[in-house]
């Protein structure tokens, strides 16, 4: 079953993200915790959405995802931040499960386009998404402003 994060599930995201990050040796990176996360979620205007798979009574996944604008459709679309399904489970279409509710947002609502990024190393991953129609965007490299050159551009600006 596919459903909406609550409040309550915030420990429960949390612990997913710190899952995905180990699995991405990107432990040292992570600094979210259930104010950041419920902030995000559950503001009034709210940055990003949650959905959990969960089977008896068990979260065993999550898609966590935000919107975006394309000037080139003039329509929104979605971004997928993460999609996370624990190891014991993989395989077993839950994966496909988050991201065809993904789809069918994507559809209901008449937008453009879902898009996402995986790392070059996952695979299995890529595999997934090949599997469903995905395509990689070749010529595209995804670029990030952080820490101190983020506040050192921020000091330029006017």
């Amino acid at each position: 079953m596919i459903r909406p994060a609550t409040r309550e599930d915030l420990p429960t995201l949390v612990g997913l993200i710190h899952e995905l990050a180990e699995f991405e040796s990107s432990t040292d990176q992570v600094e979210i915790d259930e104010q950041l996360l419920g902030a995000a979620l559950f503001d009034a205007e709210p940055s990003a959405f949650a959905r959990l798979a969960v089977e008896e009574d068990e979260a065993v996944g999550m898609v966590i995802y935000s919107r975006t604008f394309s000037t080139w459709t003039g329509r929104p679309g979605i971004y997928v931040v993460d999609l996370y399904v624990k190891p014991e489970h993989r395989g077993r279409r839950i994966g496909h499960a988050l991201l065809g509710f993904i789809a069918r947002l994507a559809m209901d609502e008449g937008l453009a386009r879902v898009e996402w990024a995986v790392l070059d190393w996952n695979e299995p991953a890529i595999a997934f998404y090949r599997s469903i129609g995905a395509v990689a965007l070749d010529g595209w490299t995804t670029y990030r402003l952080t820490g101190d050159a983020l506040r050192s551009l921020a000091e330029t600006a006017p």
